[in-house]
C-alpha cells in the first residue's frame, strides 16, 4: 500500500501530516510513502529530508492518483474530484461542524476517518490529535498576550521600585486552558482560572493558579468524554454576571471555551471588555468557532476602547514545526492502529469494526455516511 501527504491548501496552514523522522517506520513496516514537495517546507521539513527517509516526492495529482490512504492535516473542503472509490482519508475532518462535506467524501466513495472523534480512552491517548493541537494553541494564546500587553508579566523589584506582576484570567480548564496557565506562571503571572466544571479545580491550583469559584448549578456539565457540555443561555447569563468582577480586574484574559461542532459560547460580554483597564489584552482561543468574546473577529487584532482583542484562528499553524510533529506521531499511532500487526504488507487497509477507535472515527464507507452523529445532522 502507498501513504500519500498532500501539501496543505487551507489558507494559511503550514502544518503537515507526516514528518520526516516517521516516514522511515512506514517504510520499514511495508508501506510506501509519496509526498507532495514542498508539503513540509513551511514546517521547517525539505523535500530532502523526505527523500533521505525512503519517501518518494510527487505532484499533487500524482500524490491523490498513487496513494491508497492519504494523511492530510485538514481534509475538508474535500478535493473530491481527486478522491476516488475505497481510497482512505484520516485528518481533521470537522464532522459535526461541516457535516455536508462528509456527505461529500461520501459520495466519492473514499472511506474517511476523523481525527477530532477519537474516543478519549487510554489506548488512544497518543492518538489524541485535538489534545496535541490544543496544547500548542494554549502556549502560543500566551505568548501572544504578552507581546501585546504594555507590561511585564513577571512581579520585579528593581531599584526603580517594584513592579507588580500581571494578572491573568484563563477560562476553560481543558488542555489549552491548562497549558495557558502553565505558560502564564511559567512568565511570572498572576494567574486565575475558571472552568464550568468543578472536577479541574484541583489541576488548576496543581499549576500554582487560583480557582475562581462562581455559585451555579454545574450538575452534568460535562460529558462522558471529558468535554464541557453546551448550556442553556440562561446559565450563561448568570455566568457572565458572576464573571464582570474578575475579568475587569485582569490586565489579560485568555479564553479557551470550545463545545465539539458548536458555536463557541459568548462568554466575555462587550460590557465585560468596557470594564478592562486600558491597554488591557483578551486572547480568544475558540475564533475560530466565532470567539468567547463579544467583540473577537476571526485572525484579527481588534481594539476596543483601548482593550487589545486577538482572534488566532489556526493558533497551532504558528508553531508549525513542534504542531507538524506532534499531529504526525498521532495520525501514525493511528495508522498503526488500523493497520494491525500485518495490515501493512496487505493490499488495502482491512478496518475493524468491532474496535472502538476505529467504529468512533470512521465517517464514510461504501459510498454512504456511517458515523450516527453526522448522521443525526444530516437528517
Amino acid at each position: 500500500m502507498r501513504v500519500g501527504v498532500p501539501k496543505e491548501t487551507w489558507p494559511g496552514e503550514t502544518r503537515v501530516s507526516l514528518i520526516p523522522s516517521a516516514v522511515a517506520a512506514l517504510v520499514k513496516s511495508g508501506l510506501e510513502v509519496i509526498v507532495e514537495e514542498r508539503a513540509g517546507t513551511a514546517a521547517g521539513f525539505p523535500d530532502a529530508a523526505y527523500r533521505d527517509q525512503g519517501a518518494s516526492i510527487g505532484g499533487h495529482a500524482d500524490v491523490f492518483s498513487t496513494a491508497d490512504i492519504l494523511l492530510q492535516v485538514r481534509s475538508v473542503p474535500p478535493e473530491a474530484p481527486l478522491l476516488r472509490k475505497g481510497q482512505i482519508v484520516i485528518g481533521f475532518a470537522d464532522p459535526l461542524g461541516s457535516p455536508a462535506d462528509i456527505r461529500t467524501i461520501a459520495g466519492t466513495g473514499a472511506t474517511a476517518l476523523s481525527m477530532e472523534l477519537m474516543p478519549r480512552i487510554t489506548r488512544a491517548q497518543s492518538m489524541d490529535a485535538l489534545s496535541s493541537m490544543a496544547t500548542i494553541a494554549g502556549y502560543k494564546g500566551v505568548l501572544l498576550a504578552a507581546n501585546a500587553l504594555p507590561r511585564m508579566f513577571p512581579m520585579l523589584m528593581t531599584a526603580a521600585g517594584t513592579l507588580a506582576a500581571a494578572r491573568v484570567f484563563v477560562v476553560g480548564a481543558g488542555v489549552a486552558g491548562l497549558q495557558a496557565i502553565a505558560s502564564a506562571r511559567r512568565l511570572g503571572a498572576k494567574v486565575e482560572a475558571y472552568d464550568v466544571r468543578p472536577a479541574v479545580k484541583e489541576q488548576v491550583q496543581s499549576l500554582g493558579a487560583r480557582f475562581v469559584e462562581l455559585p451555579l448549578e454545574t450538575a452534568g456539565a460535562e460529558d462522558k468524554g471529558g468535554y464541557a457540555k453546551a448550556q442553556d443561555e440562561a446559565f450563561y447569563r448568570r455566568q457572565r454576571e458572576m464573571m464582570l468582577k474578575v475579568v475587569a480586574a485582569s490586565d489579560v484574559v485568555i479564553t479557551t471555551a470550545l463545545i465539539p461542532g458548536k458555536k463557541a459560547p459568548i462568554l466575555i460580554t462587550e460590557e465585560m471588555v468596557d470594564a478592562m483597564a486600558p491597554g488591557s489584552v483578551v486572547v480568544d482561543l475558540a475564533a475560530e468557532r466565532g470567539g468567547n468574546c463579544a467583540v473577537t473577529q476571526p485572525d484579527q487584532i481588534v481594539l476596543h476602547k483601548g482593550v487589545t482583542v486577538i482572534g488566532p484562528s489556526n493558533p497551532a499553524a504558528s508553531v508549525p514545526n513542534h504542531a507538524s510533529q506532534m499531529y504526525s506521531k498521532n495520525i501514525t499511532t493511528f495508522l498503526a492502529h488500523l493497520l494491525g500487526k500485518d495490515g501493512s504488507k496487505k493490499p488495502s487497509l482491512e478496518l475493524d469494526l468491532e474496535d472502538q477507535i476505529t467504529s468512533e472515527t470512521l465517517l464514510t464507507r461504501g459510498g454512504e455516511v456511517v458515523n450516527p452523529r453526522v448522521k443525526e445532522l444530516l437528517s
